[in-house]
């Protein structure tokens, strides 16, 4: 290694390392929304199931509340026949970069069960 060469491992490492960084953290934003994703198809299918055997909103509501990731927004439309979620998630990138945020859409959609002769489960509207 001559003298002219010292420190230039230095300078190529200090070059690469905030281009590296940029790249984990778009990784893991992508994972965290993946996740995301996940975590509001689970909680549309399990609120849809219960809308459709004739759960309250309310407790149809707070259940997918409770698996949905934070900040996520629901539309809930039900029918005699049909019951059907729509869960709309924003992912945030990480900070500094100068990405816009992702923004999600989970729905599901279930036939909303007749109430049978002995349930007193009152029907939707």
């Amino acid at each position: 290694m001559t003298r002219r060469d010292r420190g230039s491992a230095t300078v190529e490492i200090a070059m690469a390392l905030p281009a590296l960084t940029a790249v984990v953290a778009i990784a893991l934003w992508g994972i965290a929304a993946a996740a995301a994703q996940v975590a509001g198809v689970d909680a549309v299918r399990a609120g849809a199931r219960a809308a459709a055997r004739g759960e309250p909103e309310a407790q149809v509501r707070a259940e997918i509340e409770r698996a949905a990731p934070a900040g996520s927004q629901l539309e809930f439309r039900q029918d005699p026949d049909r019951t059907h979620l729509d869960l709309t998630v924003t992912v945030k990138p990480p900070v500094h970069l100068g990405l816009p945020a992702l923004t999600l859409h989970v729905q599901a959609e279930a036939a909303t069960e007749p109430a049978g002769p002995g349930d007193s489960a009152p029907r939707p509207p």
